[in-house]
């Protein structure tokens, strides 16, 4: 596999900068359409009894939940505009092998080449990890 070249790294830059600047515009829309009287906009009213408030956390809570992975999704491209600029963008973190143009313009914050991404799956499927 050959080393990503500067128009490659250029071009999936701009890909890792396009779906920042998305996830940025979600976020924030969803935290202006939530806002601090999330049980008004979420029932349409105010709730009237217990159930109707267990909805409406329900609903807020996976509200924080889509706010939460975008902004780890975030993080994610924020590392990997590290890596280009520290030149160890597209170099598998587990074993030094370039990762493929074309899984990084899939995934354009892969850290792993796919033999290492599906051994580390492998290794970390079904371990728990901390919910809502």
């Amino acid at each position: 596999m050959d080393e990503l070249t500067a128009q490659q790294t250029a071009q999936l830059d701009q890909a890792l900068l396009g779906r920042y600047q998305s996830l940025m515009d979600e976020v924030q829309e969803e935290m202006e359409r939530t806002g601090n009287i999330q049980y008004v906009e979420v029932m349409g009213r105010a709730p009237g009894d217990i159930g109707d408030a267990s909805v409406a956390d329900a609903v807020a809570d996976l509200n924080l939940a889509i706010v939460d992975r975008q902004i780890h999704e975030m993080r994610d491209i924020e590392a990997a505009k590290r890596r280009i600029k520290a030149g160890s963008y597209g170099v598998c973190m587990d074993c030094g092998a370039d990762i493929g143009f074309d899984r990084l313009m899939a995934y354009p914050t892969a850290k792993r080449c796919i033999a290492c991404q599906q051994q580390h799956e492998r290794i970390y499927a079904g371990q728990a990890r901390p919910s809502l």
